[in-house]
């Protein structure tokens, strides 16, 4: 992105705060528990969503399986952003308010090496299967990603050949950060996760026959503190310039 395309898209995101921000009547804090997903594209938008709006926003960034376990043991954040099942699953649940679900992102999985290790054959399904018995360790996200992927590799037939060099992470540990340890040779996570970690080799996105493409949404929660400066920072989050960022860090708009 240019220097003056850059200014132009934080001009309009100031546009944008000041359109949502005209119905809220004072500075607020939203809290937000959010996906490790959209961390990248939110830590650089929510800056100029402060900056223009006068709210303050307190994130605390988590794997899908802990934001569920957060919200269902009672935590109270304005904002809850993970995959549209969960949000679906926490609103039936009466965790999250009825009919408050937002789609923000469309994400897809993505590959990553450790630098001078073999690189995966990624033309299709059947290269990648070979790539995986080939390899010496692959790491797996404890997110949607690597319970999606085991499924695939059963599929595929070699899920008890490759159990033993393959490492499950812990929920919301980061499989990009694992590979750039050392612990594995190829990695699988989200695209939008792997882009931000540096000591790694991005390869790209899982063969098109074996990819799931995951949404990731807001709910807010029934009980709100702050329900009208959450709302303003969601429709900032969906506006055309925010969209921007987000393709810049490996997502799309929804």
């Amino acid at each position: 992105m240019s220097a003056l395309t850059d200014r132009i898209v934080r001009m309009l995101l100031c546009l944008i705060v000041l359109t949502a921000w005209s119905g809220v009547a004072a500075a607020a804090e939203i809290k937000m528990l959010a996906s490790n997903a959209v961390k990248e594209a939110y830590t650089r938008l929510v800056p100029e969503f402060e900056k223009s709006s006068g709210h303050h926003v307190a994130i605390v960034w988590g794997g899908t399986a802990d934001i569920m376990k957060a919200v269902r043991a009672g935590e109270v954040q304005d904002i809850v952003i993970t995959t549209r099942d969960s949000i679906d699953t926490l609103a039936k649940e009466d965790k999250l308010a009825q009919a408050s679900r937002v789609d923000l992102a469309k994400s897809i999985i993505g590959v990553a090496s450790r630098p001078g290790a073999p690189k995966p054959n990624l033309t299709s399904g059947e290269t990648l299967k070979q790539s995986l018995l080939a390899s010496k360790k692959i790491v797996l996200s404890g997110g949607p990603s690597g319970v999606y992927l085991a499924g695939v590799f059963k599929k595929m037939g070699i899920a008890d050949q490759i159990k033993d060099k393959t490492v499950t992470l812990a929920p919301g540990a980061s499989a990009g950060e694992a590979v750039a340890r050392g612990e594995g040779d190829i990695g699988f996570t989200q695209v939008s996760e792997l882009l931000a970690v540096k000591g790694i080799d991005y390869l790209g996105p899982v063969p098109a026959d074996v990819q799931q493409v995951t949404t990731f949404s807001a709910g807010l929660n029934k009980n709100a503190p702050q329900p009208e400066a959450a709302k303003a920072l969601l429709k900032f989050l969906t506006s055309p310039a925010a969209a921007t960022i987000l393709k810049k860090t490996g997502l799309e708009p929804s």
